[in-house]
């Protein structure tokens, strides 16, 4: 098994290479699709829309959600197709992680001419 960090090099190489090839434009749902095919044929154990739940601090279950993709059921992946990542989209991926009990998240936004990924760990 990779570190952490190696993994994060795999899918950042993967989504800029999928950033050139595919430009922006793309609905989010595009670039999922792109990303866990190539991350899937580079032997990676990959999830699209993993279901993760949230519980309260006393373990009632409150909900559940979707994250974009869950990666080697360690890193978890949030992906965008806007114009600029927002304080809003680090709010999600940082609930998402620390709902899901995970460290770390990438979000990564394919919607700008230039290609944005941010690594954060919670």
């Amino acid at each position: 098994m990779q570190s952490i960090n190696e993994l994060c090099d795999i899918v950042r190489q993967t989504a800029f290479a999928i950033h050139v090839y595919h430009g922006h434009g793309h609905l989010e749902k595009v670039y999922e699709n792109a990303l866990a095919h190539r991350l899937g044929k580079a032997g990676l154990k990959v999830v699209p829309q993993a279901p993760l739940q949230v519980h309260d601090e006393d373990g009632t279950l409150l909900g559940d959600y979707f994250s974009d993709l869950l990666v080697e059921d360690t890193l978890l992946v949030e992906l965008k197709a806007c114009r600029a990542l927002a304080d809003e989209h680090v709010a999600q991926l940082l609930g998402y992680l620390k709902s899901a009990r995970r460290t770390h998240g990438l979000l990564v936004n394919f919607g700008s001419y230039k290609f944005e990924i941010r690594k954060y760990i919670l």
